[in-house]
This record gives structure tokens, C-alpha cells and sequence, in this order.
């Protein structure tokens, strides 16, 4: 009986790992937000974990988790291309968020080969399954990258990488011809020496862009183009000569999403939930319904409020609860995640905010979720959290 009853009050007694883990926490951090469970649903730290709070960049695990349900993991991305009698050229772009240098390599044989040496006589460029004005929250006008234009058709995510010597301009990627708008846009627009920036937010600048690199890519493959670059539709009843199919499924590009934080790619397949779902033209509002509709389904509609899919708005709130069920839905591409430090976690920053999420290994508790948010600047305190938590447990 002795032994049995001694068994019981060990039991009901504190675990002195879970105790020695929430006072880590309350010491290092008193106000931050810090929520840790294990793979059965028990919360091993809960410290202000009922507060919404603003999620950064961690939102781009939501939109991965979204966008795995609804277009799937070997989903790619199309660009049709169409030539009329006239050997006039369109490209009909579908929201590809990687059509960059090294993809235009790979197509542009495959489009030569399929339109023929003749010259073409001009490329019109075709940007309608996106709305023009299509506006994300918290994206602004400016020259920083992580500010790109979202659009249907752009290339190298809507950005030009250059180097700057006074009035001279030359690219800074061997696969990236310098072209006469990167040329204009980085006079005006980029810093002395080495950078990337965004282009214009006029829609127009950049399906510019897109054309001449498209031009000169189709040159490198053997063709000529020797007409005006220019925008319009797909003339009604012109069939493709050309379906170009990303080279990289889905899951492919989430790895890089989720790795370079790259917002332009997040809105970009964010918007094509919405497109796939409920047809084009795309809308931020079509994927917010359908994002919505995943998250009532889930028990989510409380937890986590969108309002674009990469993180940049502040108006985006999680709670950590909803966030650490997101992490359990998503547990199965958790391998998808590249964190800075190794792990299977994702930061998010903006001014402010710092917050990491994901998943760690302990040695009694094993994998567990957790999610991580300070109103701070000081992005090491979340890592110094981390393996706190991960030493305690």
C-alpha cells in the first residue's frame, strides 16, 4: 500500500522541469509571450499566451499550411505564351512568384523551339488574372525589396539586383542581362554600389521590366525580337503555342519562401488560394474567404486574423494557442522549415515585433510546438529563449 500511495503523491506533485522551464521564461522575458505544448496537447509553458498579438513574418507558416491544402504539394505555376499571324508574341502571366532569371533560361528554348527563329514582331504582355490596383496592407511605395508590387506577370520577384559607378549601371547576377528599364529604374531609384529594389508600383513599369528580360532571354536562345514591348490581352480564340510550367512544385517553393522570407512570394502564392478556389481574376479578398472558410473548418476563426499573407501588415493577429494549432496541422511538412539556427522554426520581424515559431526537441518531453513573441528589437532574446526552454525540458 506503502509504495502505491508514495507512487501517487509523486505524481500529483509539480514536475521540476516544467516549474524550472516557466520560471526560465518569467526571468528572461516577464512580458513576452512564450507558449509551449507537447505532441499530446499538454501545455508545457503558457506565459501570456491568451493576448493576440502581431505575428511578423511567422504568418508565412499559416499561408504555407493554407496553400498545402488548397493547391497541394506538387501544384506549379503557368505562363502561357501565345503568337498570332502576325508573329506577334503575348504572354499571358499566371502569378508564377518565381519566374526569375534562371527560370526564363530554362522556357526560353522550349518557346523558341516552339515559335520559330523568324523575328517576332512585338510581345504584348498580358497581366489580367491580376487586378491592377491590387493593393497588399502594409506594403508600401518604396525602393526596399521587401516592398515588390504583387503582380501576374513579373520577373526576379519584381526587383532589379544592380551594381551603381556613378552613371554607370551593370547587373550583379551573371544570369540577369542588364536591360534599359533596370537601367532607368536603378539610376533613380537604387543606392551607390550594390543593391536590389523593388520596382515602381505602377504596374506598368514592371510588365516592362518583365518584357525586356523575356526579350533578351528569347535572344540568348536563338530567336529575335524586333518589335515594341507593350500590354494588352490575349487576343479571344488564340490558342498557346506554349504552356511553360515552373520547374519547382510547390513544396520547392515554400522551402525558399519559408527560408528567404521573401513577402512577394508569399502574397504571391497567398493570392493563388483565392484564384484556385474561387477562379480568377484574383483578389486579396477571394484568398481571405477561402483562407477564412480553412480556419473555421479548423476551429481557427478566433485564433487567427489575416489581412495578407506574408506578415508585413500589423494587422494580421494570432493567438498563440492558434498558432501552435496551425503548427500541429502543419507538423507533417515541418521539414519544409529552414530556421537561421538549424531548427524547424520561423522568425518573424518588423519594428518592434520579434517572434519565432516552430518546433524543438527535448530530452523528456520530445518534439514540441512553441511560439515565441516580444515587443522588442532584440531578435537574439527569442533564441536565448529557445534554448532555455529546450534546456529545461
Amino acid at each position: 500500500m506503502w509504495p502505491s500511495l508514495l507512487f501517487l503523491v509523486f505524481l500529483l506533485m509539480p514536475a521540476p522541469a516544467l516549474a524550472g522551464a516557466k520560471e526560465t521564461v518569467a526571468s528572461l522575458t516577464p512580458a513576452g509571450l512564450v507558449f509551449v505544448v507537447d505532441s499530446a496537447g499538454n501545455e508545457l509553458v503558457a506565459q501570456n499566451a491568451d493576448e493576440p498579438f502581431v505575428p511578423a513574418s511567422v504568418t508565412k507558416i499559416v499561408t504555407a499550411w493554407l496553400a498545402l491544402q488548397v493547391l497541394g504539394p506538387d501544384y506549379r505555376f503557368q505562363t502561357r505564351f501565345y503568337l498570332d499571324k502576325n508573329r506577334v508574341l503575348y504572354v499571358r502571366g499566371g502569378g508564377d512568384p518565381f519566374l526569375v532569371s534562371e527560370e526564363l533560361a530554362l522556357l526560353a528554348p522550349q518557346l523558341v523551339a516552339a515559335i520559330g527563329k523568324e523575328p517576332i514582331k512585338g510581345i504584348v504582355l498580358d497581366a489580367s488574372y491580376y487586378p491592377a490596383n491590387i493593393r497588399i496592407p502594409g506594403i508600401e511605395d518604396s525602393k526596399e525589396s521587401y516592398d515588390a508590387l504583387n503582380s501576374a506577370l513579373a520577373v526576379n520577384f519584381n526587383t532589379i539586383n544592380a551594381i551603381r559607378n556613378g552613371n554607370n549601371v551593370r547587373s550583379a547576377e551573371n544570369q540577369t542581362p542588364i536591360t534599359p528599364l533596370a537601367i532607368s529604374q536603378f539610376r533613380a531609384r537604387g543606392p551607390k554600389g550594390r543593391g536590389r529594389i523593388s520596382l515602381s508600383q505602377d504596374p506598368a513599369v514592371s510588365l516592362k521590366y518583365a518584357g525586356e528580360l523575356i526579350a533578351a532571354f528569347i535572344g540568348q536562345a536563338g530567336g529575335t525580337v524586333k518589335g515594341p514591348i507593350s500590354t494588352g490581352s490575349v487576343p479571344k480564340g488564340l490558342e498557346p503555342v506554349y504552356v511553360h510550367q515552373q520547374s519547382r512544385t510547390l513544396s520547392e517553393i515554400l522551402v525558399l519562401l519559408l527560408m528567404a522570407s521573401n513577402n512577394y512570394i508569399a502574397n504571391q502564392v497567398f493570392l493563388e488560394i483565392g484564384g484556385q478556389r474561387k477562379g480568377g481574376p484574383v483578389s486579396l479578398e477571394k484568398s481571405l474567404q477561402v483562407a477564412n472558410e480553412i480556419l473555421a473548418a479548423n476551429g481557427l476563426a478566433d485564433a487567427i486574423h489575416l489581412e495578407e499573407g506574408s506578415g508585413i501588415s500589423r494587422g494580421n493577429r494570432f493567438t498563440a494557442r492558434g498558432l501552435a494549432k496551425v503548427l500541429e496541422l502543419f507538423a507533417p511538412n515541418a521539414k519544409l522549415l529552414r530556421g537561421h539556427d538549424g531548427g524547424l522554426n520561423k522568425t518573424g520581424t518588423l519594428d518592434g515585433v520579434r517572434t519565432l515559431a516552430g518546433y524543438a526537441n527535448t530530452s523528456t518531453h520530445g518534439q514540441v510546438r512553441f511560439v515565441i513573441s516580444l515587443r522588442s528589437n532584440n531578435g537574439a532574446m527569442r533564441f536565448e529563449l529557445l534554448k532555455a526552454i529546450k534546456s529545461a525540458l
